[in-house]
C-alpha cells in the first residue's frame, strides 16, 4: 500500500499565514482560488482541487501559463472559520468527453456560490475555459444544496466580453454583480445579473480601464464599495490595488496601490472573508493560505 495516510482528525485554534492548513481529517486544505458562502450560520469554501502533475502547454509558454489536469470544485464547511470539514467534490470534472467544457484537460477556476432565496438554488459562478485561455467564458451551475451536487448549467461571454478571473457579490438589495475580468484582462467589468442569478441582465460597465487587474474581492462597508484585485500575470503586474466608490456602477476617482506592509505577499485574494492562496507551482497542492479579517478605519 502507498500514498500518505493522515491523521483522522485535527482541531485548530489558530492559523499560521503561509504554512500549510489541514482539514479536520488532517489533509491540506485543497480549495484554491475559492470563495467563501456563510449560509444558515455555517461557512462553506468552495476552491479547484489541485492534484496531479504541473506542466506547461506549449500554447502558453510566453506568459508562463502552467496547468494541472482539471478534478472539480470542493467543498469544505465550517463553524468556526478555523475547522473546515471535508463536503466533497461539489462539481467533478468530465473525464470520458474531451468535448465538454468541464473535460479534465480544461479549466474549472475561480469557483463562487451565492444563495438565491427566491429559487432555494444555490448559484456557482467560475472561470471556465480552454487549455489555452483562449475561450474566456464564465461558468454556471446549481444546487439544492450548498455542498452540492452542481449540476453544470453552462458557460457564455458575459455581455459578449472576455471573462477569466472573477468574482460575485450580492448588494443589500438583494442585486448581484459580477466582476470579472474581460478584455484579455486589460480592463475590469461589472455585470448586473438577472433575478435568477443565472445569467447577465445586459446591463454593464467597464472600469479600471487599461489596470490589468485579477483575482478580484469585493466587499461594503458603511455604504461604502470596496474592491481588491491583484496586477494581470500576463501583464507582469503583480502589486495588488484597491478602489472604494459609492454605487456598482459607479466607479469613479483615483485606485490606490496596497501599503507594503499589508500586501498579499505573492498570493492571489479570493473573496470577501480575505482567504489568500500562495501558489506554489508544483506540486500544486502544496500551495498554502493565509487569511485576515479586514479592519476598516
Amino acid at each position: 500500500m502507498t500514498g500518505t495516510i493522515w491523521a483522522v482528525t485535527a482541531s485548530h485554534t489558530e492559523f499560521e499565514p503561509g504554512e500549510i492548513w489541514t482539514d479536520t481529517n488532517g489533509a491540506p486544505i485543497n480549495a484554491h482560488g475559492g470563495g467563501i458562502l456563510n449560509h444558515d450560520k455555517v461557512y462553506y469554501w468552495y476552491g479547484e482541487i489541485k492534484t496531479g502533475k504541473t506542466w506547461m502547454p506549449e500554447a502558453n509558454r510566453s506568459w508562463s501559463g502552467t496547468r494541472v489536469e482539471a478534478t472539480g470544485i470542493s467543498c469544505y464547511s465550517s463553524q468556526d472559520l478555523y475547522n473546515w470539514k471535508y463536503e466533497g467534490n461539489a462539481l467533478p470534472a468530465v473525464q470520458d468527453d474531451p468535448n465538454h467544457e468541464l473535460h479534465t484537460s480544461k479549466v474549472m477556476e475561480r469557483p463562487k456560490v451565492l444563495y438565491n432565496q427566491a429559487t432555494k438554488q444555490f448559484v456557482m459562478w467560475m472561470h471556465v475555459d480552454s487549455q489555452d485561455y483562449a475561450l474566456a467564458h464564465a461558468g454556471v451551475a446549481t444546487s439544492d444544496s450548498p455542498s452540492g451536487p452542481f449540476r453544470y448549467v453552462g458557460s457564455f461571454r458575459p455581455d459578449g466580453a472576455m471573462s477569466r478571473d472573477m468574482t460575485v457579490f450580492m448588494d443589500d438589495d438583494g442585486k448581484t454583480y459580477l466582476f470579472h475580468a474581460s478584455e484579455n484582462n486589460a480592463t475590469m467589468h461589472i455585470s448586473l445579473l438577472t433575478d435568477d442569478y443565472l445569467k447577465p441582465s445586459g446591463r454593464f460597465v467597464r472600469v479600471f480601464e487599461g489596470r490589468s487587474m485579477e483575482a478580484p474581492a469585493v466587499f461594503k462597508h458603511q455604504g461604502r464599495y470596496y474592491l481588491m484585485a491583484s496586477g494581470a500575470a500576463r501583464a507582469g503586474r503583480r502589486t495588488p490595488r484597491g478602489r472604494q466608490w459609492r454605487s456598482p456602477f459607479g466607479v469613479r476617482g483615483r485606485s490606490w496601490v496596497i501599503p507594503a506592509a499589508a500586501r498579499s505577499l505573492k498570493s492571489r485574494s479570493a473573496g470577501r472573508v480575505r482567504i489568500s492562496c500562495r501558489w506554489r507551482i508544483s506540486p500544486a497542492r502544496s500551495s498554502s493560505w493565509q487569511t485576515a479579517g479586514i479592519r476598516m478605519t
